[in-house]
């Protein structure tokens, strides 16, 4: 008895043509774009610590927050090539990463009243 080692879906022949498999990847002016506005992130988050009538406020830690988010995930899409991925990849970091935040924020919520006694 013999075994047919071809498959009907399989391709006669694979291309290892670069041509044939583009992808996008970004060019140097995003590369320093996206540079320059982490940098004006940073400087706006440097400038909010260094504001004695900011850090006294109670949107100082949320704003704090918001902005190294903001950063994570510039860096995480651009840098990391989350952005030009497969959509498969991006839920697969997002998702989760949704739910720990959420879960975070429910805790803190919950929780928040035994912080302030302290």
């Amino acid at each position: 008895m013999e075994h047919d080692t071809t498959y009907a879906d399989a391709p006669a022949e694979i291309s290892h043509d670069p041509a044939e498999h583009v992808e996008h990847h970004p060019q140097w002016s995003t590369y320093w774009k996206v540079a320059l506005i982490l940098g004006i992130i940073t400087a706006v988050e440097v400038w909010m610590y260094y504001s004695p009538a900011i850090v006294a406020s109670r949107g100082f830690v949320p704003g704090l927050l918001v902005l190294s988010a903001l950063k994570f995930a510039i860096v995480v899409m651009f840098y990391m090539h989350l952005k030009y991925d497969h959509k498969l990849f991006r839920a697969l970091f997002t998702g989760p990463l949704f739910i720990a935040a959420s879960l975070l924020i429910a805790l803190m919520f919950l929780f928040g009243h035994l912080a302030a006694k302290l």
